[in-house]
């Protein structure tokens, strides 16, 4: 099972990775009229979605390879996510059009994130530490 749960996390990574991808290019770029059907959204949380985005898939790159990096790559995309957040809930206090579900969407990836770079930590640092 030790043997798997890197591939487990990396396939479930990969999976949520390309989804924030595809929704948050389409919005950017407006592809498939999917910005129309988003309301008010707000953009620099958009971006801070792509970012993360890539964030993860070059992560899913380092559970599969065990790389210490892997910690890095999801700490430095949980550091963006609450950065955003508090930008956010500066823009929803100061009166900014939004969307309500963008405030439990923020609270969920940076949780799912968190948790993602647990995983990375004892499955890399950790495991590592243990072998020496």
């Amino acid at each position: 099972m030790k043997q798997a749960l890197p591939y487990l996390l990396a396939l479930v990574l990969a999976a949520f990775g390309l989804l924030t991808l595809f929704l948050s290019s389409s919005i950017i770029f407006d592809f498939f009229g999917i910005r129309a059907k988003e309301g008010n959204y707000v953009l620099f949380v958009v971006w801070t979605n792509f970012v993360s985005s890539l964030l993860y898939l070059s992560a899913v790159f380092g559970f599969i390879k065990a790389k210490k990096w892997t910690v890095l790559a999801l700490g430095i995309s949980v550091l963006i996510l609450i950065l955003t957040f508090i930008g956010f809930l500066i823009h929803v206090k100061t009166g900014g059009k939004y969307e309500t579900k963008t405030l439990g969407a923020m609270i969920f990836r940076i949780t799912i994130t968190l948790i993602f770079t647990f995983f990375a930590y004892f499955t890399t640092i950790k495991n590592r530490k243990k072998e020496l």
